[in-house]
């Protein structure tokens, strides 16, 4: 890979021959029509990308470096993840992978575990994974049920402060929709919580009587505050659960302004063509936006009945992520969860996310422009368009890789990069497991 360490420390200086997607550069007077990739000479002076030219047009610099073809995407953007829940598996794994173990040990370590102390050294030992490996902006979910809700939010506003410099960091709350059959107050209490914290409204839908004048009452909630909806939707295999049919209805029914982020959206691929084309058309009309979480879905989904003998999986969880593209649906897919009992693996990192989202909903052949669905795409969603994007007078964050497209990119995703902050560039150290080993209660 191209030697970087001349960079370190390095407040101005000139990147030639780098490849760059066309879709992510903003600003820059090049010819790009027709083409997936360009080939660019960038220069940075300071925190900021001071010029975009073709390949071999820019002025010379004092301090230049040649990317060789190398290629550069802009930091990276998570808009599904789950902070709170991460890096629990060694005290509370997934005895069978399913679904409704991860619900009950999660509920169980929330309850047992969850103080101040341990969500917040969880949170930072994720954001610390999720920076090394190139992501400057997530959306984490948090589980606000309460007692956690008075834990968790005042934990999250800290972290955000803390982490204010290296990632933009905001939290959508979750919680069962059917918790709202309890006329108590609870709705009103946590969009007041969400507001203060800077966060997004939200629940996990489910098709039970009620639905309706629960989405309802949640559209108004945010409406009334001004803020954006985010849902956990039909992650299942049964094609009869249809809530995200009734949230584009419950949208449209309210003339909601804000933005919806719709996540899972499972079912829709288990239903047949003609229903799943009528709920797709009313998805885009709705404004509804989507992002599958394909490697924590395919995890989870698909298993067999616990005690069963195991079996192959023929279901793996994927949304119609193709068909919603084609219908104008903006598509995304992110990390979701993080070493915990929904999935037990991960680490926060984008590439790997975007590269096995190609080969488990095939984004390719012709690769067009799936490379939005981790960079621009959720950057707006997240009403973020500093992020995601190469853009002429914008901030110089950035990955740079010895990978000349992004073919070989994906092929190697564990191979070397170099992530740029602010023009910066970092140092990529990846926090050892066993910091977390004092939370774990002497698992491992």
């Amino acid at each position: 890979m191209t030697d970087f360490a001349a960079l370190t420390g390095a407040a101005s200086y000139l990147l030639t021959n780098a490849t760059v997607p066309a879709v992510l550069l903003e600003g820059a007077e090049l010819e790009t029509a027709g083409a997936d990739l360009v080939k660019v000479d960038l220069r940075i002076d300071g925190k900021t990308i001071a010029q975009i030219t073709p390949a071999g047009s820019a002025d010379p610099a004092p301090l230049t470096v040649d990317l060789d073809g190398g290629m550069i995407l802009p930091t990276l953007v998570d808009c599904h993840t789950h902070l709170d829940k991460g890096h629990i598996w060694p005290r509370r794994c997934n005895a069978d992978g399913t679904f409704e173990s991860a619900l009950t040990s999660v509920g169980e370590d929330r309850i047992a575990n969850w103080t101040a102390e341990d969500v917040r050294t969880r949170m930072d030992f994720a954001l610390r994974c999720a920076y090394a490996h190139g992501t400057s902006l997530i959306r984490t979910h948090i589980d606000s049920l309460p007692p956690q809700d008075a834990i968790s939010w005042p934990v999250l506003r800290e972290v955000m402060q803390d982490w204010s410099d290296r990632i933009s960091l905001h939290g959508a709350c979750l919680f069962g929709i059917d918790r709202l059959d309890a006329d108590d107050g609870f709705l009103e209490t946590v969009a007041d919580r969400v507001k203060e914290a800077g966060g997004v409204l939200g629940a996990v839908t489910y098709m039970i009587p009620s639905l309706d004048e629960h989405l309802d009452a949640i559209f108004k909630a945010a409406e009334a505050r001004g803020l954006d909806l985010d849902f956990h939707v039909d992650e299942t295999s049964d094609p009869d659960a249809k809530t995200l049919e009734r949230i584009a209805q419950a949208a449209l029914r309210n003339g909601f302004s804000g933005k919806i982020l719709c996540g899972h959206c499972c079912s829709l691929a288990c239903q047949d063509d003609d229903e799943a084309s009528r709920t797709i058309e009313l998805v885009a009309k709705a404004g509804i936006a989507v992002v599958s979480l394909p490697m924590c879905n395919m995890y989870l989904q698909g298993r067999t009945n616990p005690g069963a003998t195991p079996g192959t999986p023929r279901w793996r969880g994927i949304t119609l992520l193709h068909e919603l593209k084609q219908a104008g649906v903006p598509v995304m897919v992110a990390s979701d969860n993080t070493r915990d009992p929904f999935y037990a693996y991960g680490d926060l990192d984008l590439v790997e996310v975007f590269t096995q989202a190609n080969r488990i909903a095939q984004f390719d052949h012709p690769t067009s422009d799936w490379i939005r669905a981790v960079t621009t795409t959720p950057a707006d969603i997240l009403r973020r368009p500093d992020h995601g994007r190469l853009k002429l007078g914008g901030n110089a964050n950035f990955i740079a890789f010895s990978g000349r497209n992004l073919f070989e990119v994906m092929a190697r995703p564990g191979a070397p990069r170099e992530v740029f902050r602010y023009g910066r560039r970092i140092e990529r150290i990846l926090p050892d497991y066993r910091e977390l080993d004092v939370l774990m209660g002497g698992a491992s």
